[in-house]
C-alpha cells in the first residue's frame, strides 16, 4: 500500500488541541529547493485512520515515497507493534520475531540525505524502545540492517537510488522457527503491475507470477545472520 503524504484532508474543530506542535519545514531554502513540508501529526493520523484496518495487520506492506524523516512510517510502526503485542505478547521469542516482521513491511524513498537517515534512527528507536534492547542485542543490528535496505536514498519520480542504480527493494517473510525469506524486486518492475494487468493489455491473463518474477532470492536468514549484515559502527 503506498501512502501519499501530499494528500489533504479537511481540519475538525479542536483537532489540532489533541496534537503536540510541530515544525512543519527545516527551512525555508529547503522549501525552495525541494518543496519540503512535513505532514502534520494530526493529518498523519486521520490519513491512517482511513486505512485503519491494513495498518494494524503485522504483515501489510506500506510504502511512503516521499517519506521526509519518518511522520508516517513511525505511526504506522506504533500501530504494527500495538498489534504484535496484542497477538503475540505472551511469547517473547514470538513478541520479537514479529515485531521484526511488522518493521520489515514498511517501506520508504527520501531524496535528502539527513532526512533519510533521521527515518532510520527514529524507526529503530520505536522498535528497541518496544523491545526494551540496545543496539548490542541481535535484533537491533538485524532491524538496522532491514531499515538500510527498506528505507531508501533516492527518488521516487526517478526511481533510481542516489547511486544511480534501480531502486531495489526486498519482499520479507516470515517463515517461522525464527527464520526469514528474502526476495528482491525492482521498484519499476513492480509499479507497472497496474499497466500489465489491465484489461486488454498483452499480459492481461498471465498470473503476477510470471511477470513479476525476483531478481535475487536469498536462503532463509535467522537474526543472528541478518545481524551479522550490518556494518559495525566506527
Amino acid at each position: 500500500m503506498m501512502i501519499d503524504s501530499r494528500r489533504a484532508l479537511p481540519l475538525k474543530p479542536n483537532q489540532l488541541d489533541c496534537y503536540q506542535p510541530m515544525n512543519l519545514v527545516k527551512s525555508k531554502q529547503r522549501v525552495a529547493d525541494h518543496g519540503e513540508v512535513f505532514t502534520p501529526e494530526w493529518m498523519v493520523e486521520a490519513m491512517l485512520d482511513l486505512v485503519k484496518d491494513e495498518t494494524e495487520r503485522i504483515d501489510s506492506r506500506f510504502l511512503e515515497p516521499a517519506c521526509g524523516s519518518g511522520n508516517f512510517i513511525v505511526k504506522i510502526m506504533r500501530r504494527k507493534l500495538a498489534a504484535v503485542e496484542l497477538k503475540y505478547g505472551k511469547s517473547d521469542f514470538e513478541r520479537r520475531h514479529y515485531a521484526l516482521l511488522a518493521l520489515m513491511c514498511i517501506y520508504g524513498i527520501e531524496l535528502l540525505m539527513d532526512n533519510i537517515a533521521e527515518c532510520r534512527d527514529n524507526v529503530l528507536d520505536v522498535f528497541a524502545e518496544y523491545l526494551g534492547m540496545d543496539e548490542t542485542d541481535d535484533l537491533y543490528r538485524a532491524a538496522s540492517y532491514v531499515l538500510s535496505q527498506n528505507l531508501v536514498h533516492g527518488n521516487a519520480l526517478t526511481m533510481r537510488a542516489q547511486n544511480g542504480q534501480p531502486i531495489t527493494f526486498a519482499e520479507w517473510g516470515y517463515l517461522g522457527k525464527g527464520k526469514y525469506q528474502r526476495r528482491d524486486f525492482r521498484f519499476d518492475v513492480l509499479t507497472g503491475s497496474s499497466a500489465f494487468s489491465a484489461e486488454g493489455s498483452l499480459f492481461a491473463d498471465l498470473g503476477k507470477h510470471e511477470i513479476f518474477a525476483p531478481i535475487k532470492t536469498h536462503p532463509p536468514m535467522t537474526v543472528r545472520e541478518l545481524a551479522a549484515l550490518q556494518a559495525p559502527v566506527l
